[in-house]
């Protein structure tokens, strides 16, 4: 295969793994699956958070873990906290912050847009020639991208199970849909 024809392949697969993205999470209900609300007195919980962290964005866990101490001494101190305190990670944003900036968009874009070319491109280093076999194969680097950081989160961190399980769907549908495109392309040209 072609450098130029690997390279219109992958961006195939790029832009339809995109499309894919925003239609699950714009135009479908999956991106809210396992995403609870605050319930009871949401901006008593706002005012704590931005008295407590103010104009410090970060990743925050809590109850605090003692990052300065040696890690057998903090682990202890964070399981005695855990006895009778909740527990869970905290992504805070300060106020004025946007939901949905070009920036993000050109970001996700550009990151599915190497996910699918990585993955066209090792395709284009098989002997695979069939449609169904590019497209399995292509899918199968969809399950390996989906594994790491989704399984971690739920396992480690507490996920929601049915939010890991819908956004590792979500994420191998985008890479078969990116083997689709690559497929049709790679047949058109050949």
């Amino acid at each position: 295969m072609s450098t130029s024809r690997v390279l219109f392949a992958g961006l195939a697969g790029g832009i339809a793994m995109f499309f894919w993205a925003s239609i699950a999470h714009m135009a479908t209900p999956l991106a809210r699956i396992g995403i609870s609300q605050i319930n009871g007195n949401e901006s008593a919980v706002l005012g704590a958070l931005h008295a407590s962290l103010g104009d410090k964005p970060g990743l925050y866990v809590y109850p605090s873990l003692d990052l300065n101490s040696p890690q057998a001494d903090a682990m202890k101190a964070y399981d005695a906290k855990l006895v009778d305190n909740p527990s869970g990670i905290l992504i805070y944003h300060p106020p004025g912050a946007r939901s949905l900036t070009p920036g993000q968009l050109i970001t996700e874009f550009l990151a599915e847009m190497l996910e699918a070319m990585l993955a066209i491109w090792l395709l284009s280093k098989t002997a695979i020639t069939s449609m169904g076999g590019r497209i399995a194969f292509v899918a199968s680097a969809g399950v390996l991208a989906s594994l790491p950081t989704n399984i971690s989160y739920w396992n480690w961190y507490g996920f929601p199970g049915n939010y890991t399980a819908v956004y590792m769907l979500i994420e191998i549908i985008g890479f078969a849909l990116a083997g689709t495109a690559a497929a049709f392309v790679l047949r058109a040209r050949s």
